[in-house]
């Protein structure tokens, strides 16, 4: 299993995410097992209307009905930001055994910043979690989005 290929899915992702003018974040479903995709999503926040249309959820649910089950066991997840707290809870609910994420998010995120939910006494499942993976590239297309959306504002 090569971490950065599935990264680079994900990245794939989050640079469609880009172009649609949403958030840059990508995230895929693996089966470690066999190497499959199960699910590929980008953030769809804007073009959805949805606040809850994060990569991560809209992945989860992808390979949950794609597998017809309700959760996600022995599956791993690449994400290229550090989940927030809706998306942490919704892996450990899925019971996704690793997550590979690219960039720390210091702001939001709520595994190794803020919240760490994976650290509360009432989160259920702690998946393994591995974080730097494409960390340059995933901050970049951040920085580069965001930029590009003060300068267009002004």
């Amino acid at each position: 299993m090569d971490k950065f290929f599935y990264m680079q899915q994900a990245l794939e992702q989050a640079k469609h995410a880009a172009f649609l003018d949403e958030v840059p974040i990508g995230a895929v479903v693996v089966n470690p097992k066999t190497g499959e995709i199960l699910a590929q999503a980008h953030n769809q926040t804007e073009h959805s209307t949805d606040a809850l249309a994060h990569a991560e959820i809209l992945a989860l649910r992808r390979a949950a009905e794609k597998l017809g089950q309700n959760r996600l066991r022995d599956m791993d997840i690449y994400v290229t930001l550090e989940p927030c707290t809706m998306c942490a809870a919704a892996i450990s609910f899925m019971r996704i055994a690793h997550l590979y994420y690219a960039a720390q998010d210091v702001k939001g995120g709520a595994v190794l910043n803020g919240v760490r939910f994976y650290d509360a006494p009432t989160c259920h499942h702690k998946p393994l979690v591995e974080s730097g993976i494409l960390e340059e590239e995933a901050s970049a297309l951040l920085k580069t989005f965001f930029q590009n959306k003060r300068k267009n504002k002004s």
